[in-house]
C-alpha cells in the first residue's frame, strides 16, 4: 500500500535574479557574494513574516507562508531592502529580483512542496519587472482590501506549461496607486487620438462651411471676386452670360483650399499623422 500524498493550501513566493547569467559572466565572484548577501536579508524577512524558505537553487528562492497578507508584505519589503542597498563595487550593475506569489494547493514531500501551486508562482515571477512583484488572482482576492497597496490588473496571461493565469502587478513605493502612469498616458493618448479621428471624420454642416469660408482670407478673397463678376455680368446684360467660367475656376480654388484647410487644421499641422503620435 502506497503512502497517501499529503496536500495543503499555502501561499508560495518565488523569486529569481533578473539577468543572472549576464551578471555571472561579468563577475562570478562578485555576483555570488552579492547573491549570498541578498539571500541572507531575504531569509530574515521571510522569518519575520512567519514564512519559511523551501528551497534555493541557482539564483532562485522559493518560500511559503501560512498568511497571504504576510507573503505580499514580505515581497514588498524584500524589494525595498534590495533596492536600498548599494552595489559593491558601485559601478557594477545592480542585482534585481523578480517575485511572483500564488495561493494554491500543493503536494507536500517532507520539507519540499510541489504541484501547480508552486508552478504558477514560478511562472508569475517571469511576468514581473526587475524589482517588481506579480501576484495571482487568488492572492489579489485575499489582500486587495487588506493592504494599502496599489494593484495593476494585467489580465489573463498565458504562461508555459500552466493554464492561463489572471495576474496583478503590485505597485511599489513611489508609484501611483492603480494603473501605472505610462499605461494611463497611453490610454489618454489613445482617447485623444480617437477624439481627433472622430473630429476629422465628422461631416461639416453648410453653416460651418460658410463660416469657415468667410473667416479664411485665402477663401473669402476668390469668393468676393466671384461675386463681383456675377454683379458685373448682370449689369452688362444677362443676354450674354460669361461669368460662369471664371466663377467656376474660382469656386474650384475655394473647394481645394477648404479641403486642405480641414486636413491641416487651424494650426497648419497635418491631421493625418495625429493618430500615430
Amino acid at each position: 500500500m502506497t503512502d497517501q500524498v499529503k496536500r495543503r493550501l499555502t501561499t508560495v513566493l518565488c523569486a529569481d535574479v533578473h539577468g543572472y547569467s549576464r551578471l555571472m559572466e561579468a563577475d562570478e565572484t562578485g555576483t555570488l557574494a552579492t547573491l549570498r548577501r541578498y539571500r541572507t536579508a531575504m531569509a530574515g524577512l521571510v522569518e519575520r513574516h512567519d514564512g519559511r524558505i523551501v528551497n534555493t537553487w541557482g539564483d532562485a528562492v522559493i518560500a511559503e507562508f501560512a498568511s497571504v497578507v504576510e507573503a505580499v508584505q514580505c515581497a514588498v519589503e524584500i524589494q525595498k531592502e534590495i533596492s536600498s542597498q548599494e552595489s559593491d563595487p558601485p559601478h557594477v550593475e545592480r542585482m534585481r529580483f523578480r517575485i511572483g506569489i500564488n495561493l494554491g494547493d500543493v503536494m507536500v514531500d517532507g520539507s519540499d512542496i510541489y504541484g501547480d501551486g508552486v508552478n504558477i508562482a514560478a511562472r508569475l515571477h517571469e511576468l514581473a519587472e526587475p524589482g517588481g512583484v506579480v501576484i495571482s488572482r487568488s492572492v489579489y482576492d485575499q489582500v486587495h482590501n487588506k493592504l494599502s497597496l496599489g494593484f495593476d490588473y494585467l489580465g489573463q496571461q498565458q504562461v508555459k506549461n500552466v493554464a492561463p493565469v489572471t495576474s496583478y502587478r503590485v505597485a511599489m513605493a513611489g508609484e501611483a496607486v492603480g494603473r501605472p502612469a505610462a499605461r494611463a498616458d497611453a490610454t489618454a493618448s489613445s482617447e485623444d487620438g480617437a477624439s481627433r479621428i472622430r473630429e476629422r471624420h465628422e461631416p461639416a454642416t453648410l453653416t460651418q462651411v460658410i463660416s469657415d469660408w468667410l473667416t479664411d482670407r485665402a477663401i473669402a478673397t476668390p469668393l468676393t471676386i466671384a461675386g463681383f463678376l456675377v454683379v458685373i455680368n448682370a449689369f452688362t446684360g444677362l443676354h450674354r452670360i460669361w461669368f460662369h467660367w471664371p466663377v467656376a475656376a474660382l469656386l474650384f480654388i475655394v473647394i481645394l483650399r477648404t479641403i486642405n484647410r480641414r486636413r491641416l487644421g487651424p494650426e497648419g499641422k497635418d491631421k493625418r499623422g495625429t493618430g500615430r503620435e
